[in-house]
């Protein structure tokens, strides 16, 4: 009789550990138990695919199995919502950038998600840095002859981008206003490619374009020249093209981003072990050799805190930009 009742006391102060315990800890505990999902709020092929699909093979080691989902539509806006409106557990993760969290959450007026009240930061991949390229035709060698140029020439004067709501559009758009030269017209593509080819063909002067192998090519043999990055520092793939900064346009920073984020809510715990584990995948020197190979730049940003701030700094510089160009997505 002694021996029963000892038993069930015992199991009594174990169910009650367990009742004290929240749930979300016990998962924590042993995650992952499953297959983790990834994302890509773009079609397939594209430069999401590029950084995404090799990271997700890259976490196996330190994570398990990550399934990539691609889940295009309204720029990238229906996979976000799709990830934002998702159980906060670790098991669905954004593979987000600058168009659908920074340009589409500002610009739409009918956003479903808010990038910093829907979505835990955890880690940046990789960075595509932006460039001002001129044809050759431009009477400038650098920024400073182009800035004197449009001056005198402004009302003349027509820059292309990838579209109406691209990154590339904000760049030049926040080009004219720290020259004030608000009369340079925005002609938008669609695409970056057929921006790029009309300006090897003469159509257009300026081409705001993200670097790539194929514009740092056109730029070596002359077919285009680039007179500017907008990258806080020089590129590693192109080290010999100065920043905008370096050549006096203070502020001139315009740079697309792609990292991980999962839903709000999501366990430190869980968001601590995903970016331990994405520092490691994106460390890797055949990823990130990888990364170099395609345009992209490896980013440096080290955890989620970091990646909170620069996601911050983003929509500081974007959205006064947005508003005063009255740029609506919707």
């Amino acid at each position: 009789m002694i021996r029963r009742r000892d038993l069930l006391a015992a199991a009594a102060a174990a169910a009650s550990v367990r009742a004290v315990l929240p749930q979300p800890a016990l998962a924590e505990a042993k995650y992952p138990e499953r297959p983790i999902r990834l994302v890509i709020p773009f079609p397939p092929g594209g430069v999401y695919d590029a950084v995404g699909r090799p990271w997700a093979e890259k976490m196996k080691s330190g994570l398990g199995t990550v399934v990539v989902e691609n889940m295009g539509g309204a720029g990238g806006s229906l996979g976000a919502a799709a990830v934002a409106r998702a159980a906060a557990d670790g098991y669905t993760l954004l593979l987000g950038g600058g168009g659908p969290l920074i340009i589409n959450s500002v610009a739409s007026t009918r956003a479903s998600y808010d990038v910093l009240k829907s979505f835990e930061p955890i880690d940046l991949l990789a960075l595509t840095g932006l460039s001002i390229c001129i044809h050759p035709s431009v009477p400038a060698k650098n920024l400073k002859e182009l800035i004197a140029y449009a001056r005198a020439n402004s009302d003349k004067l027509s820059y292309g981008s990838a579209g109406t709501g691209s990154m590339n559009q904000l760049a030049g758009e926040l080009f004219k206003r720290l020259t004030k030269l608000p009369g340079i017209v925005h002609v938008p593509y669609k695409g970056g490619g057929p921006a790029i080819t009309d300006l090897v063909g003469g159509q257009i002067p300026i081409v705001f374009a993200n670097v790539t192998g194929q514009i740092i090519g056109l730029n070596r043999t002359g077919k285009v020249r680039i007179v500017a990055v907008t990258t806080p520092s020089r590129l590693v793939g192109a080290p010999d093209i100065p920043t905008a900064i370096e050549q006096g346009l203070d502020g001139m920073i315009s740079q697309n981003f792609i990292g991980v984020f999962a839903p709000a809510g999501t366990p430190k715990a869980v968001v601590s072990q995903i970016a331990q584990a994405s520092r490691t995948a994106r460390g890797d020197a055949e990823y990130r050799k990888m990364l170099l190979a395609s345009g992209q730049e490896p980013a440096n940003v080290s955890d989620p805190g970091k990646t909170l701030q620069f996601v911050k700094d983003e929509l500081a510089r974007w959205t006064p930009i947005i508003k005063s160009i009255g740029l609506k997505l919707d």
